[in-house]
């Protein structure tokens, strides 16, 4: 009997000892766990709504692996070019779902304007959300003029019923996000009605200088398609 019980003991001793083995090793585990970083991209400073990221502005910071989830971006090449579309908290991970390439966010010091029908001679026929745009000027008592030298983010554009000019079975920005750059142009061809309202991402003094040249009715503006819309295109489809 008392060989039995030993054997026993020693069973049990056995099965303690792996369990408290197997317990120590987990307890390790996690702590290596714990103690393993991954790099995430943050802001440098807080980043408004709008903002363009690029080198300048973001940086890298080691967080233990246990609290890094999909959402936070890893890289920073693949998001140089991108803008953000809610504001981002320096040093606060970056995800995601914070960034898009349309751009149909006002930039810092810009805000979004919509242009008076009276301002406009002409508006390019192709011109969707998301695309840049040159604005002319057209005075009949002087010279025709490129009004500024940068092209302009075009926020949206509007038919007489207020809804966007699009192809209502593949929209533009659709296309674009998929970099489907023929179905592309196809929603250019087949939109579902002509421009009425345009609105661009504007800066205050651009604004001032376009309510000061055509209030009195002698200019107007012409609003054509820019090929910097075409090459910024070929990046995203390109990513």
């Amino acid at each position: 009997m008392s060989k039995r019980k030993s054997l026993l003991i020693s069973v049990v001793a056995v099965i303690i000892s792996g369990l408290l083995v197997f317990g120590l090793y987990q307890l390790q585990h996690s702590q290596l766990m714990e103690q393993e970083t991954v790099d995430v991209v943050v802001p440098k400073y807080f980043l408004a709504a709008g903002t363009m990221i690029s080198e300048e502005n973001i940086v890298v910071k080691s967080l233990p692996r246990s609290v890094v989830t999909e959402e936070m971006v890893v890289s920073r090449s693949e998001i140089i070019g991108m803008e953000a579309i809610a504001p981002l908290g320096e040093n606060e991970p970056i995800l995601h779902w914070r960034l898009n390439y349309h751009h149909l966010q006002p930039r810092y010091e810009e805000a979004t304007f919509q242009i008076p029908k009276e301002y406009v001679l002409s508006i390019s026929n192709g011109i969707r959300a998301g695309d840049k745009v040159v604005v002319y000027l057209s005075s009949a008592d002087k010279p025709s003029e490129r009004l500024f030298p940068q092209s302009i983010v075009v926020a949206s554009v509007k038919s007489s019923s207020n809804t966007e000019v699009d192809n209502l079975q593949q929209s533009h920005l659709l296309s674009l996000a998929e970099g489907n750059q023929e179905q592309m142009y196809v929603a250019r061809r087949d939109a579902n009605a002509m421009i009425e309202y345009l609105n661009l991402n504007l800066t205050e003094q651009q604004w001032l200088e376009i309510d000061e040249l055509c209030k009195a009715g002698t200019a107007k503006l012409v609003v054509a398609y820019s090929p910097e819309s075409y090459e910024q295109q070929q990046v995203v489809g390109a990513k």
